[in-house]
């Protein structure tokens, strides 16, 4: 009976271990996350605003003649 209840008292440390490390794994992928999310609006609002400085000098890709024309 003790070498029983010895190996569930194990387990039962070797969980909260690895509980313990999940939760900061997940924490940290939130905050990885967070930050991903930020850069690709960056990003967005960058490409956003490239798009529309090329459609106010009147030039966009799909009107220009390729360079072996």
């Amino acid at each position: 009976m003790e070498a029983r209840l010895d190996e569930l008292e194990s387990k039962l440390a070797f969980q909260d271990d690895l509980i313990e490390s999940l939760n900061e794994i997940i924490a940290r992928q939130d905050r990885d996350l967070a930050r991903l999310q930020l850069s690709v609006n960056t990003l967005a609002d960058k490409l956003r605003d490239i798009g529309e400085s090329a459609g106010a000098s009147g030039s966009s890709p799909e009107q220009e003649v390729p360079p072996h024309y």
